[in-house]
C-alpha cells in the first residue's frame, strides 16, 4: 500500500535535487502566487540560482539521503534528464501520493505545470499517475491579492493546487485554501477520493503550503505554528481532539542575499522517518527539546538553503511507501 499518512515507518521516498534550480521569468501566475506579499517585483531575480547555492543545497540533500539509507529507507531521486522551468527541489509540491492515488496536481504556477515529469520514472514503478490538466489562463488569478493576505491569489474558475497544500491522516486529508490552492481544488480532490474526507482549512494562512503551519507527528499528536494558529477551533474537527506541541520560535538560519522564498517557519518543516524519529534542521535545538518531551528523537541535519530555495525536509521529499501497522 502507498503512503497514506505523514508518520508511519518510511519504506520508499523521493528526495529532490537543487540541480538546475531557477526562478522563471515573471508572469501573472508567479507574481500572484509566490509574491503576493511584495508590492513591487523589480528586485526579484530570475534565472538559475547562484552555483554556490545549488552546490551547498545538493551537499545537504546528499547527507540527508545517506542518513535515510542508513535507516533502511529506499531513496529515489528525480530524473536528471528533465530540465525544469522552476526546479526539482520540492517533489512534495508536485505530486500527491495517498493510499491508491498518485496525482500530478494542477499546480497554479505555469512554470511548474510539467514538473511532475521528473518523477514519472520513479512513480510508474508503483502505480499509474493520474494527471489533472488545467488552462491557467489569466481568469484564474486575482491581482487584488497583492499586499492583502485576506485576498487569495486564485479565483474559482478551475481547480488549482499544489500537493503541499495537503496533509494526510489516513482517511482524512487536510487541505489549505490559500494562494497555492483554491476551493475548487478541494472539491476536485474529494471527487477523486469519495471514500475519504477532504477537510478544507480556510482563513489561517494565505501565502502557500500547509506543512510549515501544521505538522502531523503521529496519530493524535501534532506540531502547530503559534504565529498562524490562534485557536484549535480553527482546525478541522478530527484534529481538535489531538494533543498539541506549540512550535517554539525558530532559530534563524538566514538565506542567500536577494533570494528568500520562505519565512523563518520553514524550520518546523520536519520529516518523519517513523512515529519516534524525525529529521529537523540542525540549528533547531528548541524544537528538538519540545519533541523529545514526547519521546520523539530528532536527526539534526543541515539544510542551509531552506529559506533561499523555499523548502526544508518535508518539502524536499515525497514519501511513496510507508509500512502501515494497523
Amino acid at each position: 500500500m502507498l503512503s497514506k499518512n505523514e508518520w508511519d515507518p518510511l519504506k520508499t521516498v523521493i528526495v529532490g535535487t537543487a540541480t538546475d534550480a531557477r526562478i522563471p521569468l515573471m508572469d501573472t501566475s508567479l507574481r500572484l502566487v509566490n509574491y503576493a506579499n511584495e508590492k513591487y517585483t523589480y528586485n526579484i531575480p530570475n534565472g538559475v540560482y547562484p552555483q554556490a547555492v545549488i552546490d551547498e543545497a545538493n551537499e545537504d540533500l546528499d547527507i540527508f539521503v545517506s542518513h535515510l539509507r542508513a535507516n533502511g529507507v529506499v531513496v529515489l531521486r528525480p530524473d536528471s534528464t528533465y530540465m525544469p522551468e522552476y526546479y526539482n527541489f520540492c517533489p512534495r509540491d508536485t505530486v500527491l501520493v495517498h493510499d491508491d492515488l498518485i496525482l500530478a496536481t494542477p499546480n497554479p504556477i505555469r512554470a511548474r505545470a510539467n514538473e511532475w515529469h521528473s518523477l514519472v520514472k520513479q512513480l510508474s514503478k508503483f502505480d499509474k499517475i493520474k494527471v489533472k490538466m488545467i488552462n491557467r489562463d489569466d481568469s484564474l488569478y486575482n491581482s487584488n491579492c497583492v499586499g492583502d493576505p485576506d485576498v487569495l491569489a486564485l479565483n474559482e474558475t478551475e481547480p488549482a493546487f499544489d500537493a503541499a497544500n495537503i496533509l494526510r491522516d489516513n482517511d482524512n486529508l487536510y487541505y489549505l485554501v490559500s494562494n497555492s490552492g483554491n476551493k475548487k481544488g478541494a472539491e476536485y480532490l474529494q471527487e477523486l477520493v469519495p471514500d475519504k474526507k477532504v477537510w478544507p482549512i480556510q482563513g489561517i494562512y494565505s501565502y502557500m503550503h500547509l506543512d510549515s503551519t501544521i505538522t502531523l507527528l503521529r496519530e493524535g499528536l501534532m506540531l502547530l505554528n503559534p504565529a498562524r494558529i490562534k485557536s484549535i477551533k480553527q482546525l478541522p474537527k478530527p484534529l481538535q481532539s489531538w494533543d498539541v506541541i506549540w512550535c517554539p520560535e525558530p532559530i534563524e538560519i538566514g538565506h542567500h542575499p536577494s533570494f528568500c522564498n520562505a519565512s523563518k517557519w520553514i524550520n518546523m518543516n520536519l520529516f518523519s522517518i517513523n512515529p519516534n524519529l524525525v529529521v529537523i534542521e540542525e540549528h533547531q535545538i528548541n524544537l528538538r527539546s519540545e519533541l523529545e518531551k514526547h519521546k520523539i528523537d530528532c536527526m539534526m541535519l543541515p539544510m542551509r538553503h531552506a529559506r533561499t530555495l523555499g523548502g526544508c525536509f518535508h518539502c524536499v521529499t515525497l514519501d511513496i511507501e510507508r509500512i502501515h501497522e494497523k
